[in-house]
């Protein structure tokens, strides 16, 4: 019985092992020189403007939770057809 545990085990083990060496090597074995381009925390060619905390209107909110609500209905659709 507990054999059968074993085998689950060295599994686990061993797919921890694989994935551990995966990383580490990928971290080894990449030339990494970041610069202050790359550390920018946008990427997209211009600097960003504005403050993001501005707050956003109600009719977002409320176009965005119709089409949740309207996309998960058109889920329900598909076993008929």
């Amino acid at each position: 019985m507990l054999y059968e545990y074993l085998v689950l085990a060295i599994y686990a083990v061993l797919a921890l092992l694989i994935s551990v060496a995966v990383v580490l090597i990928s971290v080894i074995g990449v030339y990494q020189n970041p610069d202050a381009q790359k550390s920018a925390p946008y990427e997209c060619g211009f600097s960003p403007f504005g403050d993001s905390l501005n707050r956003f209107e109600v009719r977002f909110y409320l176009v965005a939770i119709s089409f949740i609500i309207f996309d998960l209905e058109v889920s329900f659709l598909f076993p008929c057809l």
